[in-house]
């Protein structure tokens, strides 16, 4: 028991590494300077520790405190930068809001593409706490097709709460860089026995496959 623990432990160091990495390379190709601010932030960081420790007469003392303070707010500073860049990086692909509310870990299960027209306009359909959401990214006719994709949901779920959102920068529509908060702030509607039938009653529904964008979503990026 205690040597599977312990020869699990270098593949978990490994993937975290791994994720660190790609979530690192799709921010440089986005941001180029994000190597230059990680580096001037740690060394302001520690000159700031190491002087106040002059001040007190205990800069090796600071040096030591400093440090893993410098790392802390380098790795902070990556973290929220990574996260924009990662949402940057997808923007405007097919299936970019997909990506993002797949990239939802507790409370929502997405089923995307579940009507995509010639243009690529498409509707994701998502059930959690809050009822059914359904997300409509693309041109004019999306709206359509969110309305055909409500009736159907009526009539496989009657009494649901269902809830449109439009992807977008426009006037009523959700930016995706938002779209993950947005439907974590929707009022719970349904107790976690109904959520997990109306996905019964709608997985037999199904989707359409459809390619995702690839590269880091800003919910996945645990750095540690």
């Amino acid at each position: 028991m205690f040597n599977r623990k312990k020869s699990k432990e270098p593949k978990i160091k490994k993937l975290r590494f791994q994720t660190f990495r790609d979530a690192y390379k799709v921010t440089r190709s986005v941001k180029p300077w994000i190597t230059t601010a990680l580096i001037i932030t740690f060394i302001a960081v520690l000159a700031i520790g190491i002087a106040v420790g002059f001040l007190l007469n205990r800069p090796i003392y600071a040096g030591f405190v400093s440090t893993p303070l410098a790392l802390l707010a380098s790795m902070f500073l990556f973290t929220r930068v990574a996260g924009s860049a990662a949402y940057a990086n997808i923007e405007g692909q097919m299936g970019a809001g997909a990506s993002v509310l797949m990239a939802i870990r507790k409370g929502w299960t997405t089923t995307p593409a579940v009507a995509v027209n010639r243009q690529q306009d498409m509707v994701h359909r998502s059930v959690g706490r809050a009822g059914i959401v359904l997300t409509g990214e693309g041109g004019f006719a999306v709206r359509q097709m969110l309305q055909d994709e409500k009736r159907k949901a009526e009539r496989f779920a009657p009494g649901v709460p269902i809830t449109e959102v439009l992807v977008g920068d426009g006037e009523g529509q959700v930016p995706i860089r938002k779209l993950q908060k947005h439907l974590a702030k929707l009022p719970k509607k349904l107790s976690p026995h109904q959520m997990r039938e109306v996905r019964a009653r709608l997985k037999a529904v199904g989707g359409m496959s459809m390619p995702i964008p690839k590269g880091p979503m800003p919910k996945g990026i645990k750095i540690r």
